[in-house]
């Protein structure tokens, strides 16, 4: 399991807490130190099955300064994703990739239900 941080973030803070007390096992990468390439983002857009938008950091600063909020709709999935990838503070966090499970933001009945169910099999 691949868990994509911010390690100031709370959020993220929370979710490597629960991960932890869960027992998981996982390697941890710094967001903003390493960007989620172009070709990752990609692979990882089409196995979550969520919106796009899901994938942005909707309430970080460079999302605001960027009036991303504005721009998103009228740009393709194509740039959005190129965009996603030039920055790895535009990305939501945490982003938790297992297999064919893509979870995006730490929402813990999602992932007690997606999670523990993996740590079971």
């Amino acid at each position: 399991m691949l868990v994509l941080c911010y390690p100031k973030c709370s959020t993220c803070q929370k979710a490597i807490k629960w991960l932890d007390e869960h027992n998981i096992e996982y390697t941890q990468r710094h967001i903003a130190d390493e960007n989620p390439t172009y070709d990752e983002l990609k692979e990882w857009y089409g196995k979550s099955g969520l919106a796009l938008k899901k994938f942005f950091n909707t309430s970080g600063l460079l999302y605001k300064e960027m009036q991303l909020k504005d721009k998103l709709p009228a740009m393709s999935e194509e740039e959005q994703l190129q965009l996603l990838a030039s920055n790895g503070m535009l990305v939501r966090r945490p982003l938790i990739v297992a297999g064919d499970t893509v979870l995006v933001g730490f929402k813990e009945a999602e992932w007690i239900e997606k999670i523990l169910s993996m740590a079971i099999e």
